[in-house]
């Protein structure tokens, strides 16, 4: 059997530097990238198909290879049935390896898995003067008319009022991301309008700006239904539920082009970001989502839940203050004395 020493040094290097190039890209958020099957083919070493003429078995149909980021070593897959382009999910969970053949090296390549609904991703945020504001409008129009009549998450469609699509400038420098809407957004038609959205608005205009200046919205645009005899509270999104939504939120990150993102709370940081870190290990660190600067923070509703606590949650509060001063200044916003002073004294101090 073939063991990676077997291979030349140059084609390991290539393969080390591929996997390591494909890393990178998905932690900068970028999740599709186009790639040959023809060049795919030849990267795994599949043999071409045998011609019509040629003796010995017909190839055997197989789903559309698509590169993972995470390579697995395992057998080789049996020929594609025809040449065409692919597209790789970047973060796509890897599916079981297949058994292998008899008689086939093994090698490290990655391991195929398929993409059921393919989407088309935004394109990276470069330059925040590309689209032209009435294009802007035009642009956000169209993406929210599909948007409210969504039924992709067909549970979601029943149960909820309407959508909530988002809200705010579309030339926005700073825009905030949530997870889902609440109930009161659900009947409102707008993110953040109960009472973590009071918090935020609060947030929002001790930075300096309003809610009419910054732009608001989440990662999934319906309220997630509740289980069967529940008539109240709210439940966060699953990660499918978040994935099957996500193009409308990149869509929007790419028609406005904010030069900062601020993420609120583990679940929204999930969504955006595809990390599963713990909320305390990367909050207050500047991440990146296609050349965007992020910042994870606390939900407001956090916030809310900590006023409970022996310090009225004081602590927290000031931890969410800093992260929104280290966008300030990231921003170039004017920071004075008062406002670096907020929260440094607990109540009644």
């Amino acid at each position: 059997m073939s063991s990676r020493s077997d291979v030349r040094p140059s084609f390991l290097d290539l393969l080390d530097a591929t996997v390591g190039h494909l890393k990178r890209l998905q932690a900068d958020g970028i999740q599709f990238i186009p790639v040959d099957r023809a060049l795919l083919d030849a990267l795994i070493g599949r043999p071409p198909p045998r011609s019509a003429g040629s003796p010995g078995r017909m190839a055997r149909p197989v789903s559309s290879p698509v590169a993972s980021v995470t390579p697995t070593p395992v057998a080789r897959p049996t020929p594609a049935p025809a040449p065409g382009p692919v597209r790789t999910p970047l973060s796509v969970a890897p599916r079981p390896a297949p058994a292998p053949i008899a008689r086939t090296p093994t090698l490290p390549v990655p391991e195929p898995v398929r993409l059921e609904a393919p989407v088309r991703p935004p394109a990276a945020v470069e330059s925040r003067s590309s689209l032209p504001g009435a294009d802007k409008a035009a642009a956000m129009e169209e993406l929210r008319q599909r948007a409210v009549v969504c039924e992709r998450c067909s549970h979601l469609a029943r149960s909820r009022t309407q959508v909530v699509f988002g809200v705010g400038h579309l030339d926005a420098e700073l825009m905030f991301v949530g997870e889902a809407p609440g109930a009161e957004e659900d009947l409102a038609g707008e993110p953040f309008v109960g009472p973590a959205g009071q918090v935020l608005t609060r947030i929002i205009t001790a930075m300096g700006y309003s809610r009419d200046t910054v732009y608001i919205g989440n990662v999934l645009k319906c309220r997630p239904d509740l289980p069967p005899g529940t008539s109240t509270g709210n439940r966060a999104p699953r990660p499918d539920e978040m994935e099957t939504c996500k193009p409308y939120l990149l869509r929007q990150i790419e028609i406005i082009r904010p030069r900062v993102l601020v993420a609120l709370g583990a679940t929204a940081v999930q969504g955006l970001l595809g990390l599963t870190s713990t909320l305390g290990s990367v909050r207050g660190r500047w991440q990146q989502f296609q050349g965007v600067p992020v910042m994870p923070t606390y939900h407001p509703a956090y916030l809310l839940r900590a006023e409970r606590g022996p310090d009225r949650g004081f602590r927290e509060k000031r931890k969410t203050w800093e992260d929104m001063l280290l966008v300030l200044e990231r921003l170039g916003r004017p920071i004075t004395e008062r406002m670096r002073g907020f929260f440094l004294k607990p109540p009644g101090a």
